[in-house]
């Protein structure tokens, strides 16, 4: 059968059906497209602002921080290397005001062809020593005086003092020296302070709008999902267990908005996150890049694992959690019967049984996660590890400067957050896509009592209904109802006698169109009821079932149920006519009393004589009684047939009994054996015949 696949595994059929899927999920989000595109712009706009955040801690540190500067002797170069060196670095430099030497920042020091830094530094044309620059300043001139060794002054005004000199001297006046460092520093931490309160609010803004689009989205599927459900059939609910039907409803459509706003939008930012670093590190330093990007295979191999693994856990998982869900459910409900037979040791044993199996399948879980996630961290620290000792090495050298190592470490421990998420959201993805599969599924499902493509609307109605030798099986194999032809005229009351199982309560299914006959016709009012609309239809038909279901809520919303045609004055007429006036003065809420869950508060013959008024307050031309007072009381079962005789004047009335004192004044009774008319009459005449009614009355008077 279509659902007997239960929590299947996830891409079980397939990716070009997954493909097909999701496009048909998409068309559901297409109300919400441009949302969902401003929250992809604005997504990549916090990925920006986030791999910016590390790019202005290097900035910080190699301009303002570390900002130390080397010395290039150009005269005793002049021969060697020192003209075609000015030529080629002219705009990194800056000479002294005697020409003698220049100065070239440390972060500078790495656009020199390496080769040529090797040769420079073998013929000590660059100092070893380490300089600051000092801007001009004539506050600073008496502080550059006490220094040791006196500052040199540039060609372009500032003064160059070595670093050594500065150490020791106050706190204020270093920070005079170096207020232009000082400046800078407070000028990137305001923009990186701006950056970070930007990315906030457009990190708000990206989640409002994500979980509205993910909101309304699963709004409108839940409504679609309710939708079809109340289109089936009444062998669709036959077939379904509730549970399931609930799941679809609520737990698989929940699923669908984790994907919608955990991982559509944002698994796009993870990915820009993964891709601007990889730039980010080649742009910095291809050759350390490269060196970190050896552990890819590594990190990319585990996380594939990993989400195969966890995929599985998460299904296991899944599959007890939704046994003990169903075994809860039925155990809740049926609580009196395992008392009443004290059975509460054994339904214990087996819930034991069923939450040790999903204890076991949670430790399968968490026994993934508890390996992935340390590896990840050891695979980070690794990258870190490999960071230093290369890294370390090349600042060391000046082929890299402070604030590329520091930029460096932090974009690898960035790296590994979305990589850790995409998996994660893999396995979200995977869990979606088994809900979209079993929703649409549903949705496909066509269990449809189909309507007439050209309905027609009688002109009369007076509750005349005709059977005309039908036949009908539920399964199509055993048959109900063989060859079955009656006719209940307006104004009439036709009774259906016979024991359980003979078809009483098929008719009534057939007539209210629950089901089409396999064989011959059933006319209400002189049209046969496939060519009615099936609302109008039930509309002029009232239904009082064996079987009371009340909802929670108040008296009023149970005899209404939504149909606004029924007012006030409607379910007084109603009341009054099944003697539920004495119900109404115990409440104090009156109509709007609440009642509770299923009718909690009300007796059992309460409950009835409710149902009752539910089915004649629209006052319906015909009005159908199944069993209606086979659970009530004597004196409950009296107040129900004086209505009953009350209501034959003007109502046709089709009543199936199963006692059959209800049906001693009906005017004529049917008597149903085997899901054929055996015998038909008066309740004086079947008794003469001393048959099969005969035979039930006696019976049942015993």
């Amino acid at each position: 059968m279509l659902w007997d696949y239960g929590y299947m595994e996830e891409g079980a059929l397939g990716k070009p059906y997954n493909l097909r899927l999701l496009k048909r999920l998409l068309g559901y989000a297409s109300p919400y497209k441009k949302i969902m595109i401003l929250a992809l712009v604005l997504s990549v706009v916090i990925t920006l602002f986030d791999l910016a955040v590390p790019y202005l801690t290097k900035i910080a540190i190699d301009r303002y921080i570390v900002s130390t500067w080397y010395k290039v002797f150009l005269k005793q170069g002049e021969d060697h290397l020192g003209r075609a060196f000015q030529e080629k670095y002219a705009p990194l430099l800056i000479k002294s005001k005697e020409g003698v030497f220049a100065i070239i920042s440390r972060r500078n020091l790495r656009k020199i062809d390496p080769a040529e830094l090797r040769e420079l530094r073998a013929a000590g044309q660059i100092s070893t020593a380490e300089y600051y620059r000092i801007t001009p300043n004539t506050g600073k001139t008496d502080i550059l005086s006490r220094l040791k060794p006196v500052p040199e002054q540039m060609a372009d005004g500032s003064f160059l003092a070595r670093a050594d000199s500065l150490k020791g001297i106050p706190a204020e006046e270093l920070a005079a020296l170096r207020g232009r460092d000082l400046q800078g520093v407070a000028a990137v931490g305001g923009i990186l302070l701006i950056v970070l309160c930007l990315a906030f609010a457009l990190g708000y803004g990206e989640f409002y709008l994500l979980e509205y689009a993910g909101q309304h989205i699963m709004q409108d599927i839940r409504l679609s999902l309710f939708e079809t459900i109340q289109k089936q059939s009444v062998r669709f609910f036959d077939q379904q267990p509730l549970g399931r039907l609930v799941t679809r409803v609520t737990n698989d459509v929940e699923n669908l908005n984790e994907m919608f706003k955990t991982v559509l939008v944002t698994l796009f930012k993870d990915i820009f996150i993964v891709v601007g670093i990889f730039a980010i590190l080649l742009y910095l330093n291809w050759k350390l890049a490269l060196i970190c990007f050896v552990l890819m295979p590594f990190v990319f191999g585990i996380t594939f694992l990993f989400s195969t693994m966890a995929r599985e856990a998460f299904r296991d998982l899944r599959t007890t959690i939704a046994r003990i869900n169903a075994f809860l459910q039925e155990r809740l409900n049926g609580m009196q019967v395992i008392q009443l037979f004290c059975a509460e040791k054994s339904q214990f044993e087996t819930l034991k049984k069923i939450n040790h199996e999903n204890f076991l399948a949670g430790m399968k879980q968490i026994r993934v996660f508890a390996v992935f996630m340390p590896i990840m961290e050891l695979l980070s620290s690794i990258a870190i590890a490999l960071l230093l000792w290369y890294g370390g090495r090349r600042v060391i050298e000046a082929q890299l400067t402070l604030g590329a190592l520091v930029a460096f470490i932090s974009y690898i421990q960035m790296f590994f957050k979305p990589i850790r998420d995409i998996s994660e959201k893999y396995n979200i993805m995977q869990s979606a896509m088994a809900s979209t599969e079993r929703i649409f599924q549903f949705m496909d499902y066509r269990e449809y009592i189909p309507e007439p493509e050209n309905p027609v609307v009688p002109s009369r109605q007076e509750g005349h209904l005709l059977f005309k030798n039908v036949s009908f099986s539920y399964d199509g194999k055993q048959t109900v109802l063989h060859d079955v032809s009656f006719e209940l005229k307006p104004g009439e009351t036709l009774a259906i006698v016979g024991p359980t199982g003979s078809g009483k309560t098929t008719i009534v299914n057939l007539i209210e169109r629950f089901y089409d006959p396999d064989r011959g016709s059933i006319f209400l009012d002189g049209i046969d009821v496939r060519k009615w609309k099936k609302q109008e239809l039930r509309e002029r038909m009232g239904l009082v079932m064996q079987d009371v279901f009340l909802f929670a809520g108040n008296l009023a919303d149970n005899i209404t149920l939504g149909r606004m045609k029924i007012d006030t004055a409607s379910m007084e007429a109603a009341a009054g006519l099944v003697s539920l006036e004495s119900l109404l003065r115990k409440m104090p809420g009156g109509w709007n009393q609440e009642i509770g869950e299923a009718g909690a508060t009300l007796s059992g013959g309460e409950r009835q004589l409710l149902s009752f008024a539910r089915g004649v307050a629209a006052d319906p031309p015909l009005l159908i009684l199944d069993e209606a007072t086979s659970s009530v009381d004597p004196e409950t079962e009296g107040l129900i047939q004086d209505a009953i005789t009350r209501m034959t004047s003007t109502h046709t009335t089709l009543v199936i009994a199963h006692r059959l004192s209800t049906v001693r004044n009906a005017d004529r009774i049917l008597v149903l054996h085997e899901g054929r008319i055996r015998e038909q009459g008066t309740h004086d005449q079947l008794m003469a015949q001393k048959g099969i009614y005969y035979k039930l009355h006696q019976l049942r008077s015993t």
